[in-house]
């Protein structure tokens, strides 16, 4: 269930980013144009072939990670950090909604720019502290095998396979960007969305 959730929220927030930016879907959709061929099922192989596509997805997962709290730790002893003492028994919540959106760690925090990951090697299997969408260390989250392997293919054959619209010609600057927080951090109000062909 859980899976199910994260993974539709991811692939919700990528589209809306998308639609806010059309000339990032565009670019997006070139990229797999040139590598895939506009119209064909795209298959797991094919995703380390699409950098941009991957860009986007890191991108998404920085500003709108599935679980805008990680799950709870407990401290096992006291723990001393940048100046301040943790005491034994502490339950720790790690916010990487906020670590997503710090100017120490990225620069235009709040702007959606897919190519700020297009020479960097930061990736989000835990390694990198400043984007940790799944968590990190002996407690990864058990989904990201499977979100790393189905958002990539599910986002890509939604772009390769169709042009996308909003309904009711809404301007993409116009586009509803509201959050609602609870487990996972969805869009406040659905994304509607017109699929039209290549």
């Amino acid at each position: 269930m859980g899976a199910t959730d994260t993974t539709t929220s991811t692939l919700e927030w990528a589209m809306t980013e998308l639609l806010k930016q059309p000339e990032i879907m565009k670019k997006a959709q070139v990229e797999l144009a040139e590598i895939i061929s506009k119209g064909k099922s795209i298959e797991e192989a094919d995703v380390c072939r699409l950098p941009y596509l991957q860009c986007i997805i890191k991108e998404t997962l920085r500003m709108h990670p599935p679980l805008p709290l990680l799950i709870p730790r407990r401290v096992e002893q006291d723990v001393e950090l940048c100046d301040y003492i943790i005491p034994k028994g502490s339950q720790i919540l790690v916010n990487v909604w906020a670590i997503g959106r710090d100017l120490t760690f990225w620069e235009e925090p709040l702007a959606f720019k897919p190519e700020r990951f297009w020479s960097s090697d930061k990736d989000v299997r835990g390694q990198e502290f400043n984007l940790i969408p799944f968590s990190a260390g002996r407690r990864i989250c058990p989904g990201l095998p499977l979100a790393l392997r189905t958002v990539p293919v599910i986002l890509g054959s939604l772009l390769n396979s169709f042009n996308w619209k909003l309904e009711a010609d809404i301007e993409p600057k116009d586009l509803d960007m509201e959050e609602t927080f609870g487990i996972t951090l969805a869009k406040a109000h659905p994304l509607r969305i017109i699929p039209t062909s290549l």
